[in-house]
């Protein structure tokens, strides 16, 4: 098969601008997603777009067998996370329609084109397509509009001082930075001031930058910075706390790192692990960096120790 994108991907992706998809989706493996919802082969119109019901692994089969488009057996998790999710949350898919009650985690998930869609993108090339997709709109907001509003609608709130609230996006990993302020700072760092929290989906949450030079420290790029940070200005400390939820507790590499970046601080630096629970922290522990502390967030009232001559503190 010919290395060119085949007209059909071309225009399942242009379909999807039309229907108001994020950047993030307006791609070829979207488009691929979207023709296997359709069973439009090649040799095929979009008059002829069927509704088969369709798992992810099948469509990574169609895309091959198709289009060429050959995905290793690990890009299912894209598939579905990146792609599929995004249709179903537009109203483009349908989710187990044969069986609602399918667990989430099933080999048997399928999905099935929606039926006010499959109606429209049967009319896309003929001169009923404009004023069928102005129809179409009309009667849904976009996936766009409603991704941006439900954003600022369910962003967490974190209180980072009395009477003072933060907004950072959802999410577990956001929903443990949450705990790192409000639970672990309070217990750990009682008068604690809040210099840095990442938020997943801004590149900064919250950063009092006027503090932290004060301190010593210039940051050049935000991307390098741990997950929250906190000054302790009774004992002279600088917290730096990562907070874990599938990757990155402050091994070896990422301590070297951390001090690197923090090296001009005038106040003694204190490295932290936060995880929400035991089970995710075993997955690390032979990865955790001596001389750090990690917090477990559903056992707030505990410290774990990694070596050293003291319980909490910076080490020289």
């Amino acid at each position: 098969m010919s290395d060119l994108i085949h007209p059909n991907i071309e225009q399942a992706i242009n379909i999807l601008k039309y229907l108001g998809l994020p950047k993030a989706q307006q791609n070829e493996r979207s488009g691929l997603c979207l023709l296997a919802l359709l069973n439009l082969t090649r040799d095929k119109s979009w008059s002829e777009a069927e509704s088969p019901l369709i798992g992810i692994t099948p469509m990574m089969e169609f895309s091959r067998d198709n289009y060429g488009k050959e995905y290793a057996p690990n890009s299912r998790e894209t598939f579905r996370r990146f792609t599929m999710h995004q249709f179903v949350d537009g109203g483009i898919a349908l989710y187990n329609p044969d069986k609602p009650n399918r667990p989430v985690n099933s080999p048997k998930a399928v999905y099935q084109i929606e039926p006010e869609t499959l109606n429209l993108l049967k009319k896309y090339d003929n001169p009923e397509w404009n004023s069928a997709l102005e129809d179409y709109l009309k009667h849904r907001q976009t996936l766009v509009e409603r991704y941006a509003k439900e954003r600022e609608q369910q962003k967490i709130p974190v209180q980072i001082t009395e009477g003072k609230e933060i907004f950072i996006t959802p999410g577990e990993h956001s929903e443990l930075i949450k705990a790192i302020i409000e639970d672990f700072a309070p217990r750990y760092v009682p008068g604690g001031q809040l210099i840095y929290a990442g938020d997943t989906g801004e590149k900064m949450g919250f950063f009092n930058e006027k503090l932290l030079k004060q301190l010593g420290v210039i940051i050049d790029s935000h991307g390098k910075m741990p997950d929250v940070v906190i000054y302790f200005p009774k004992k002279d400390w600088l917290l730096l706390v990562e907070s874990v939820t599938s990757h990155g507790p402050v091994d070896g590499k990422r301590h070297e790192e951390l001090a690197k970046l923090f090296k001009d601080s005038t106040a003694g630096i204190v490295y932290v692990t936060a995880f929400p629970n035991r089970s995710i922290m075993a997955r690390y522990v032979s990865d955790i960096s001596w001389e750090t502390e990690v917090w477990i967030a559903d056992a707030p009232s505990h410290l774990i120790h990694f070596n050293g001559i003291r319980f909490l503190g910076p080490y020289e």
